[in-house]
C-alpha cells in the first residue's frame, strides 16, 4: 500500500508529497484523502458511476480517446493517478480480490474506480468460476462486489471436502460454487453391490444472495424444499450446520414412511426385498442412528492424497464392498514401501476414520497357476510364510537399532572418525531389489478367487497386474477387540483393486470415484498425515 502511496502522491513520504503538490491542486485535497477501511465490502460502494462507462469502452475493444493515452504535455504518467480509470479498471481487476480493500485505503479515486462492477465481476469468474452472466444481477439490485464479499469470500473457508461426524457412519461432503449458490453436496456409493457405478449425490445445504443485506442459508434437508438453516464456522477446519425448521424434515406416514423413504434412497430396495436378519438390523440401526443427526452437523475438513511417480497407481478415494454393511468410501494414500486404505464412510465394526488395510509394498506376492489358485490352503500357506518372514525382519531391524543405539552411546564417548557410505549404498541396494521384484512383474497375470472365499460381487476382473501382502483391520460390533489380520492386495488396473481377508474368507472390490473434486489438494505432505492422524484419533 505504501509503494501505491508514493505512485499516486499521498502517503507518510515527505518527497513524494512536494513532488506531487501540483497534481493535488489540479485534483484537489478530495482525491488524496486516505481511506482505512479493509472489508471487501466496503472497498467500494454501490451503484453504476462513470467509470463503469469507461470499463465497457475497455471491454469493447474501443480505442481510449487521445486525451487520455498521455500525461500533461504529452509526457509520460508520473503516477497511477494520472492513468485513465479504464485502464485503472483493467489493473485492479488484475489483482486479487482480497488485496482490493487495501487498494481502496490509498485515496478516495482508487476507491470511487473500485466501486466498477466490472472488476468485480472478473474475480468472482477467475477465483470461484462463477461463470454466470452477472449482468443480470443489477435488476435484483444486487451487485458483483456483493456477491464476491458477502457469498464467495465470506463462505470461502467452508469450499472443499469434509468428513460429517456421524459416529461411526462419516460421510463424504463436498462444498462448492455452483452458479450463484454454494451448495454443500453429500456424496453417496452407489447401492450395493455395484461399485462401479457412478456416486449419487443430495444437497443437503444451499447458501445465496438474495438482497444486498447478507447470504441466506438454507436447509435442503427432506423432501418439503428448501428451508430456514444457519451456518457456524467453529474453528480452521471445522464448521457446522443446524436447521432451524426441522419439521420440514418429517413426513406425514410418521417413521415408518420416512424409514421406507430412507431405505429406497440409501439401498435402492425395500425391507421385504432383504432376507438376511443380520443385515436388516444393521440397516435398521443405522437409520434410527443417523436419523439423530438431521438437524445439526459438525464437519472437519479433509484432503485428497498427495501423489509422487513412485506410486503404484494415482492415490484417490475409492468405494468397496464390506459385506452386509454394504458399499463404504476408502481413501487410498502411499507412505513409502506402505500404501494405506483410511475409511472415509464406515460401519459398526470398523469405524470412519480407522486404517481398514496396509499394504506392504516391499512384499510382493507370486500367485500360483490358475488351478493351483483355486485351492485356498495354497493361498493362505503363500500368505502366512510372507507374514512370517516380515515378522523376522522386523525383528531383526528393531535388533538393529538397539545396536545402533548402544554403538552411538560407546560413539558418543570417543573421537569421531570418518563415516563410511556403507549404509547409504545398502539402502540404494535394497530399494534396487524392490524395484527389481516389481519390475520383473508381468504385466498381466490370470486371477480367480479361492474356492470358498465370498465375494459380494462376482463380476470382478479374470486378470491383475501385481499382488502384495498386507493386512487388513477386522473387529467386533462397537469396534471391540481389533486386530490386523493378513490378507491379499490385487492390483487389477489403474482404478480398481481388490483384498482377500484370509482370516475372514472373504474379497473387498474397490473402484475409483471419478469426481474431479476442486479446492480438496492438501498444502503440504505433513498437513494430510496431520489430517489422517486427526480423523482416526477421532474415531478411536
Amino acid at each position: 500500500m505504501a509503494v501505491c502511496a508514493r505512485l499516486c502522491g499521498v502517503g507518510p513520504a515527505r518527497g513524494c508529497r512536494r513532488r506531487g503538490a501540483a497534481r493535488e491542486q489540479r485534483r484537489g485535497a478530495a482525491d488524496s484523502e486516505p481511506d482505512t477501511d479493509t472489508d471487501p465490502e466496503e472497498a467500494g460502494g454501490g451503484g453504476v458511476t462513470e467509470d463503469d462507462e469507461a470499463a465497457e469502452r475497455i471491454e469493447g475493444g474501443r480505442p481510449l480517446p487521445p486525451s487520455i493515452e498521455a500525461g500533461p504535455a504529452g509526457r509520460a504518467p508520473l503516477s497511477l493517478l494520472e492513468l485513465p480509470p479504464e485502464l485503472l479498471v483493467q489493473i485492479f481487476g488484475s489483482l486479487p480480490g482480497t488485496d482490493l480493500p487495501s487498494l481502496a485505503r490509498v485515496c478516495t479515486t482508487f476507491r470511487r474506480i473500485l466501486r466498477t462492477d466490472t472488476i468485480w465481476r472478473r474475480r468472482c469468474r477467475e477465483e470461484y468460476g462463477v461463470c454466470e452472466n452477472l449482468r443480470k444481477l443489477e435488476i435484483t439490485g444486487v451487485s458483483c462486489r456483493d456477491v464476491y464479499a458477502k457469498l464467495l469470500h465470506r463462505y470461502r473457508h467452508i469450499l472443499g471436502l469434509w468428513q460429517p461426524d456421524i459416529g461411526p457412519y462419516g460421510g463424504l461432503l463436498n462444498v462448492v460454487v455452483d452458479g450463484l449458490f454454494i451448495i454443500g453436496w453429500m456424496y453417496l456409493p452407489p447401492h450395493d453391490p455395484h461399485v462401479d457405478d457412478p456416486m449419487r449425490f443430495k444437497p443437503l445445504f444451499r447458501i445465496h444472495l438474495m438482497e444486498r443485506k447478507c447470504a441466506t442459508v438454507e436447509c435442503m434437508y427432506g423432501h418439503k424444499g428448501p428451508h430456514n438453516g444457519h451456518i457456524q464456522i467453529v474453528k480452521k477446519d471445522e464448521f457446522s450446520t443446524k436447521c432451524n425448521q426441522t419439521d420440514h424434515h418429517r413426513m406425514s406416514g410418521g417413521r415408518q414412511e420416512e424409514f421406507r423413504t430412507w431405505l429406497r434412497e440409501e439401498w435402492g430396495r425395500t425391507l421385504e426385498d432383504i432376507f438376511h436378519e443380520h443385515m436388516q438390523e444393521l440397516i435398521l440401526m443405522k437409520f434410527i442412528y443417523t436419523s439423530q443427526y438431521d438437524n445439526c452437523l459438525t464437519y472437519r475438513r479433509i484432503y485428497l492424497p498427495p501423489s509422487s511417480p513412485e506410486d503404484l497407481i494415482q492415490p484417490g478415494l475409492f468405494k468397496g464392498t464390506y459385506g452386509s454393511h454394504g458399499l463404504e468410501i476408502v481413501m487410498l494414500s502411499f507412505h513409502g514401501k506402505k500404501a494405506k486404505g483410511t475409511k472415509i464412510t464406515g460401519d459398526p465394526n470398523i469405524p470412519a476414520g480407522q486404517q481398514t488395510v496396509e499394504i506392504d509394498l516391499a512384499h510382493p506376492l507370486q500367485l500360483p497357476d490358475i488351478e493351483n489358485l483355486r485351492d485356498f490352503s495354497e493361498l493362505s500357506r503363500i500368505v502366512l510364510e510372507v507374514q512370517e518372514q516380515v515378522r523376522r525382519e522386523e525383528q531383526e531391524r528393531e535388533q538393529q537399532q538397539e545396536e545402533e543405539e548402544e554403538h552411538s552411546q560407546q560413539a558418543a564417548s570417543q573421537p569421531a572418525s570418518p563415516l563410511g557410505g556403507e549404509g547409504a549404498e545398502g539402502e540404494e541396494t535394497a530399494a534396487g531389489a524392490e524395484g527389481t521384484t516389481q519390475d520383473k512383474a508381468p504385466a498381466s497375470q490370470p486371477f480367480v478367487l479361492p474356492m470358498g472365499v465370498i465375494s459380494r460381487n462376482e463380476d470382478y476382473p479374470r486378470t491383475c497386474r501385481v499382488c502384495f501382502y498386507g493386512t487388513g483391520l477386522i473387529a467386533g460390533h462397537g469396534f471391540t477387540s481389533p486386530e490386523r489380520t493378513p490378507g491379499v492386495f490385487v492390483l487389477f488396473d489403474d482404478d480398481r483393486f481388490g483384498f482377500i481377508w484370509l482370516e475372514l474368507k472373504s474379497f473387498s472390490l474397490y473402484s475409483r470415484i471419478k469426481v474431479s473434486f476442486q479446492n480438496a489438494q492438501a498444502p503440504s505432505r505433513e498437513a494430510f498425515d496431520e489430517m489422517l492422524k486427526n480423523i482416526q484419533s477421532l474415531a478411536t
